[in-house]
């Protein structure tokens, strides 16, 4: 009890004290009230702050939240004075004494570098170097390195502190250099030179910095450095992480080494590291791309008995892959199941679908998409892609609409946009109208890309304005514009359209010249004119090259070829080549099925004289009034 009482009355003369001394304090105020308020009305509260931060720094370490406070206070001082000499200046006109003590000085540089004020960084290095002696140490040069890589003098910054034997360099020097490397274009050189360093001072990077090294590496096709770097993980001790196993596994994909990837997606199994939905990702969409749809599906599956629930990204794969693989119901179905997994479609959702509604030709759903879609945060994509659709979907005029609407909301047009409205305006028959723009993008963007000269010679192809699409196309390619394999095979059809055969087959030729390589459509496009003219001399030819080139023969020119191989001596010939493409694997399986014969053309004719006649349902009438309209081509343009 006795005890309990001492303290209480320690406890009472402390706060005794100290009331004493406050009531001193305020005495002393009063008493020089009238010089406080002068001095105030004379310092501006920012000045006062900066100061009193500058000189708390001397005595304890602020914080993160502290700094950012003092942020906006340098910001506004910066705005009235502009310079750094003339806000220390200031500074001292008010009594600041913290300028010439090391941490204050280290605390002003980090305030600026807190701000991102990278200019005025660098001119108070120099300026507190110049009128209150600052000496830099290592802390300082780390700063002012990291300065100079963001500003882009990574040569400098490398000399300043990495070469600089005064101060040597410690674990975050070799640190900061390596992550802004890692994310610079250029002077990747230097990364394994720096990394070498690192280690020989004493130093381990951090698993962060292993796995932008690693990334990087991959990213510049670096794979020696990226297995060295590996190794160097491995005899470390360093587990993979799944962070690292995604990104080998992802370039292998890239590399297109499929075997390799999943050789390591085994491997990181069997080690115990767990893939996530990204690592699955990755490579579901290389076996999806690689045409391996039924391994890329059981893959699927395998995430899903794991526990693992698909996120959009994924989603999005599935929608794309599934529907480029023609299986657009299953697209469709995966997009119907993103709210089973209270998932949210975005504009790179619906543009896949978008593109899976065109492959399916399901245009009924398009109005619905457009009516869910109005909700998302639409990008130039998704409007040009919609744009394309409802063209494909015989809604030109809507189309035509939907362009002024994209152009009043602020979006600014791209080749895909022109494509779309040339599109539109010559589907509605405006014609005119059509050329005037594609004559206005060309004079306001030289570089025209190759689309944009497609599109307009396709579209005046389809309002069988064959000889003034021919002389567009013939004026792109006397200006010199970059002009594609597509744009060629459009040219040719223009002129093969017109009757112009002679002219389209110095163009074919003048095509291969220029380096260009004909395409499936270009070769099966041609053979179905001159099937129509009965020119056995260039269909030769063309087959020959098809041959050489392993282009696979469509169905409707096999089947015009094999009804006048079997019915005429002319096309003998053609027909010993069809037999080779037979026997290379360049027709499909209705091609194979009608030529299973004999190689003898007599046997031919009488051993399937009734698949010649089922042949003739695929053969459309070969005459100028037909309904075919070079469909391959133009899906190739849209």
């Amino acid at each position: 009890m006795i005890w309990s009482w001492l303290w209480m009355w320690k406890g009472i003369r402390v706060r005794l004290r100290r009331t004493q001394s406050l009531c001193r304090q305020c005495h002393s105020w009063k008493v020089n009230s009238e010089s406080v308020k002068c001095t105030l009305s004379q310092c501006p509260s920012d000045l006062i702050a900066l100061s009193f931060f500058l000189w708390s720094a001397q005595r304890r370490r602020n914080d993160s939240v502290a700094f950012d406070r003092i942020v906006t206070v340098l910001r506004r001082l910066t705005d009235r004075y502009d310079t750094v000499p003339t806000i220390l200046d200031q500074l001292e006109t008010i009594g600041c004494t913290s300028l010439t003590n090391p941490k204050s000085q280290l605390a002003l540089l980090r305030i600026y570098w807190r701000a991102g004020m990278y200019g005025m960084l660098f001119e108070a290095y120099h300026h507190l170097q110049a009128a209150y002696d600052f000496v830099p140490d290592t802390f300082a040069r780390n700063l002012l390195m990291d300065v100079l890589f963001r500003i882009g003098q990574s040569h400098l910054a490398l000399t300043l502190s990495l070469f600089n034997h005064t101060h040597p360099p410690n674990f975050f020097t070799f640190n900061i250099a390596l992550l802004h490397l890692s994310k610079s274009n250029h002077n990747h050189h230097s990364l394994p030179p720096i990394l070498r360093l690192m280690l020989r001072a004493g130093y381990s990077p951090s698993p962060h910095t292993f796995n932008m090294l690693l990334n990087t590496f991959c990213s510049i096709n670096a794979l020696r450095q990226a297995y060295q770097l590996l190794a160097l993980m491995t005899v470390m001790g360093i587990n993979f992480s799944v962070y690292i196993w995604t990104i080998i596994i992802h370039n292998c994909c890239k590399l297109g080494h499929l075997h390799l990837a999943a050789n390591h997606f085994q491997n990181m199994v069997q080690t115990g590291c767990s893939p996530n939905v990204v690592t699955y990702t990755t490579l579901f969409k290389a076996l999806m791309q690689s045409n391996m749809v039924a391994r890329a599906l059981r893959l699927f599956n395998v995430m899903l008995s794991t526990g693992q629930i698909p996120d959009l990204i994924l989603c999005n794969v599935l929608i794309d892959c599934l529907s480029k693989s023609g299986r657009c119901h299953d697209a469709i179905r995966v997009f119907l199941s993103l709210s089973d997994h209270n998932l949210k479609p975005d504009s790179y959702t619906f543009t896949s679908l978008l593109y899976t509604i065109c492959r399916s030709r399901m245009f009924h759903l398009l109005p619905k998409l457009v009516l869910v879609s109005r909700h998302i945060d639409a990008d130039l994509v998704f409007c040009n892609t919609l744009l394309s659709s409802l063209t494909k979907a015989d809604l030109p005029s809507l189309a035509i609409g939907f362009y002024d609407h994209m152009i009043n909301e602020g979006f600014v047009p791209d080749k895909y946009s022109f494509a779309g409205l040339l599109s539109a305006l010559c589907a509605v028959g405006r014609v005119d109208e059509a050329v005037n723009v594609y004559r206005g993008v060309v004079m306001s963007y030289h570089d025209t890309d190759s689309h944009v000269h497609t599109v307009i010679t396709s579209g005046l192809i389809k309002t069988r304005k064959y000889h003034k699409a021919a002389s567009f196309f013939k004026s792109a390619v006397m200006n010199k514009y970059p002009l594609d394999n597509v744009a060629y095979t459009v040219g040719i059809c223009a002129l093969l359209r017109g009757r112009r055969n002679q002219e389209a087959c110095t163009l074919y030729e003048q095509m291969k010249d220029s380096g260009l390589k004909p395409c499936v459509h270009t070769y099966n496009m041609m053979l179905l004119i001159f099937c129509k003219e009965r020119n056995f001399l260039m269909i030769n030819q063309i087959l020959k090259e098809m041959i050489d080139s392993r282009i696979q023969l469509s169905d409707r020119n096999f089947f015009n070829l094999y009804k006048y191989a079997c019915r005429s001596d002319t096309y003998i010939s053609a027909l010993e080549l069809l037999v080779e493409m037979r026997d290379l694997r360049l027709l499909s399986a209705k091609g194979l099925h009608a030529l299973n014969f004999d190689r003898h053309s007599e046997g031919v004719q009488s051993k399937h004289k009734h698949q010649t006649e089922a042949g003739a349902q695929w053969n459309p009438t070969l005459d100028s009034s037909s309904s075919e309209d070079m469909s391959d081509v133009a899906a190739s343009v849209g």
